[in-house]
């Protein structure tokens, strides 16, 4: 049977992480010549190709994009001195997306409808219309992407969390890290999804490798309802140890001074495009780094806006960064922009991330085996610091989520840096990530259990 009559179509929710995982898979289904559309507002597509790594511009060629119209919003700038560190500025952007995205979707779902065997439609959870738009077609079968651990689904089920409790761990469920806000809003569109359609099957970017029995659990209760999990993660493409350039992509210059460094002498430092950190503790991260007399790339830029290219204006950082260049003396690199973490992360040279551990950057990291400095900001990020501190073993809490924001001070966070970077544990802590990630990259491989999940996902839909 060719792959031709069978079309693909994607739908991510529209904020950076769920965009970047739909997209690598979209890209990666078009690979094997499936014919596959990714459909988003205009900015969000323009968004996704803009920030993609790893992959060139002949395989985006192969993914047909279409812009879905949607209502006007308002795209406020965050507000680092906000209470909660939920990006509660992007509500706006949320709401329109799901009370006008429907009517497009559902054109274009028609329309690869009428010229296809069978239309798999690729859609987030926190998007149930789509699977509603889905559940219309006669030849249309939806799965959802999950965009988080496969254990944060597995710990709000009752067996579940005692699997999670057997293994000495403490769940953290996402809905405490939200605002009342978000989670009202979240539970109405799984209630929309939950009446109608359930998806045909799971999709998880996740691999045994790191939630191994959390996956058998899951697997094993979806199967008595007759539905499949296929974890077929890291969704990220894995670059080579010398991180050869995919892309026509100008070079960005940290990886000039990346190549100058030695062996695993870097602390990547970066928080994701959610959050962004009030000054205070812009000045307070500043001094620990300063302080620990290590390399470092400090990515420090504002959270995202609903619209990113509505904005281009100075960093409101310049002044402090200045100052800041000149006293640590070339020890260290600033980025205001966006950067390449997925080059990052593969150079020798870097030997830890700092991160707000968004399921993207764990998996990220995880796969090019670099230990993290536990940073939790929101959602997800509290149980993703727990997994990979107190379950992987590979890394280390900076500090605990505050659901308010708190000013963390540097005598609190200098310790963690240099207990990383210089002492016996953190060697240990890096040994066992670089373990953790030689068993995500296999399992990515020929044989491996991610590549077979993705396999049999291609059978069964090209069935």
């Amino acid at each position: 049977m060719s792959m031709e009559s069978v079309a693909v179509v994607a739908v991510p929710f529209p904020a950076q992480g769920h965009l970047n995982q739909l997209l690598h898979l979209s890209l990666q289904l078009a690979a094997l010549g499936l014919p596959v559309h990714y459909a988003a507002p205009a900015e969000h597509v323009r968004q996704a190709r803009a920030r993609v790594h790893g992959w060139g511009d002949d395989a985006l060629r192969r993914v047909r994009f279409h812009d879905l119209a949607i209502s006007g919003y308002v795209s406020p700038r965050p507000d680092p001195a906000a209470v909660s560190p939920f990006p509660s500025h992007l509500m706006p952007l949320w709401e329109a997306f799901t009370a006008s995205a429907a009517a497009p979707v559902a054109a274009l779902l028609r329309e690869a409808s009428a010229s296809h065997r069978r239309v798999v439609v690729l859609y987030d959870p926190l998007n149930g219309f789509v699977a509603e738009e889905a559940a219309r077609l006669p030849n249309g079968e939806a799965y959802a992407l999950h965009c988080t651990a496969v254990s944060s689904i597995v710990g709000r089920m009752e067996d579940g969390n005692a699997l999670v409790r057997e293994r000495g761990l403490g769940f953290l469920p996402l809905d405490e890290y939200v605002t009342e806000e978000f989670l009202e809003y979240a539970i109405k569109r799984a209630r929309a999804e939950e009446g109608i359609a359930s998806p045909a099957g799971l999709l998880a970017n996740s691999c045994r490798a790191l939630e191994g029995e959390f996956i058998d659990f899951l697997a094993e209760q979806m199967a008595t309802g007759g539905k499949k999990l296929f974890a077929i993660g890291p969704l990220n493409p894995l670059l080579g140890a010398s991180a050869p350039e995919h892309s026509s992509k100008r070079h960005h210059e940290c990886l000039d001074w990346l190549d100058e460094q030695p062996p695993a002498s870097v602390l990547y430092v970066s928080f994701g495009s959610m959050s962004s950190l009030p000054r205070e503790q812009i000045v307070e991260l500043a001094a620990a780094l300063r302080g620990s007399h290590q390399r470092f790339i400090w990515v420090l830029r504002d959270a995202d806006r609903g619209n990113i290219f509505a904005d281009n204006g100075e960093t409101q950082h310049a002044r402090l960064l200045a100052e800041f260049t000149k006293q640590t003396d070339g020890r260290g690199l600033v980025v205001t922009g966006w950067a390449p973490q997925l080059e990052i992360l593969a150079h020798p040279a870097t030997a830890a991330f700092m991160s707000h551990c968004g399921w993207n950057s764990t998996m990220e990291s995880m796969s090019y085996g670099k230990p993290i400095l536990a940073w939790p900001m929101h959602s997800d990020q509290p149980w993703d610091a727990e997994l990979v501190c107190e379950y992987l073993g590979a890394g280390f809490l900076v500090r605990p989520c505050e659901k308010q924001t708190k000013v963390t001070p540097a005598a609190t966070i200098q310790p963690v840096i240099e207990r990383m970077m210089v002492s016996d544990e953190g060697r240990a802590a890096r040994q066992r990530a670089a373990e953790v990630g030689e068993a995500v990259r296999a399992s990515a491989a020929a044989g491996g259990s991610s590549r077979k999940d993705f396999e049999d996902f291609i059978a069964h839909i090209t069935r």
